[in-house]
């Protein structure tokens, strides 16, 4: 079976890439492209670990083909962060220590700037519900929540004019 040749654009920046028909997304990001933030948690899209932003959508980039991503544009965790500062979601993650092992950061801090781009002021019930499908299984949900509420509030803020 031949390589199929990609051009995509990941984090804002044109790339190209040869998979196999059958190879995953998560499967090129992380061992092709050497973008090892999205996490292999589950292989089956139910823990969340590998989100990104596929044409600003929120997949699992376990369940999605690499050939897919053609001419389209992924968001991974590596995308987040601004220059060298880290994106308000991120720094409340540890601020709130939302975090223990880390493995699932990534996954969560991609669908929670993925839910603040949609919605500025989210409450509670909609932060939660939004990140259902992201796992952990080291610590509670509250703080993420918590963190995901903060950094909402800081963004709003700064958008507001002085």
């Amino acid at each position: 079976m031949s390589k199929l040749l990609v051009s995509t654009t990941i984090n804002g920046d044109a790339q190209q890439f040869l998979c196999d028909p059958g190879e995953s997304l998560l499967d090129v990001l992380r061992d092709g492209l050497r973008l090892t933030g999205s996490k292999e948690g589950c292989g089956s899209g139910d823990c969340g670990a590998c989100t990104v932003v596929l044409d600003g959508a929120m997949v699992c980039s376990c369940l999605v083909l690499a050939a897919e991503a053609e001419g389209r544009h992924v968001a991974t965790i590596e995308g987040v962060a601004e220059g060298g500062a880290l994106h308000p979601v991120q720094r409340h993650f540890l601020e709130h220590a939302a975090l223990q092992c880390g493995f699932c950061t990534p996954g969560f801090i991609v669908a929670a700037k993925a839910l603040l781009d949609r919605n500025p002021d989210p409450s509670e019930s909609e932060v939660r519900y939004w990140l259902a499908g992201n796992l952990c299984r080291c610590t509670g949900y509250d703080k993420i929540v918590r963190a995901v509420i903060d950094a909402a509030a800081e963004l709003r803020q700064e958008r507001t004019p002085a």
